[in-house]
């Protein structure tokens, strides 16, 4: 799969069916992770927690579904692993940081039939929760600023007609 069949394929996928990534999957994905550009090479100021243990991440759901107001929400969509990537940056640059970490992670697993979703808005609600903070045992001035859910799926990705002015664009020269 190329790079532009990856982007084209790529969706959020909210529902799994509980089977975790294999070990290969997941170190592929967390590779993909590691080769992200940082801002001026500052590695330090990432740091990756991946979740595999389902009391917390109910914890994390359930906080989430609680953060929006509905009970009945399950914002991780049952996804049997999540990436938290955490940043001592909290500026436009560590916000960066962890979205080209995290779109990388999430073309890896396209490319490896493996489902998957960014999670921002769960992410938000879990960085408001200091107990459930400190359960990711973070270096000390790291806050979670996004995640990516990810477990076997169902679902396939498919290609799709994308339209060249989706979005407007100007060209000014």
């Amino acid at each position: 799969m190329t790079v532009q069949e990856a982007i084209n394929v790529r969706k959020s996928v909210r529902s799994y069916t509980g089977e975790p990534v294999s070990e290969e999957e997941l170190k592929a994905i967390l590779m993909a992770g590691q080769s992200a550009p940082i801002g001026m090479a500052k590695y330090e100021t990432i740091h990756l927690s991946v979740i595999t243990n389902k009391e917390l991440l109910a914890e994390i759901d359930k906080n989430a579904a609680e953060f929006f107001g509905n009970p009945d929400l399950h914002p991780l969509y049952g996804a049997p692993t999540l990436i938290v990537v955490s940043s001592s940056q909290t500026d436009n640059v560590g916000s960066a940081n962890v979205a080209m970490l995290v779109h990388g992670m999430a073309l890896t697993a396209v490319e490896l039939g493996v489902g998957h979703v960014d999670i921002y808005g769960a992410t938000a609600a879990l960085a408001q929760n200091a107990e459930l903070v400190a359960k990711l045992n973070l270096p000390e001035g790291f806050k979670p600023l996004g995640s990516l859910a990810i477990g076997k799926t169902e679902e396939v990705y498919v290609a799709k007609d994308i339209p060249a002015d989706r979005m407007a664009t100007d060209y000014i020269a």
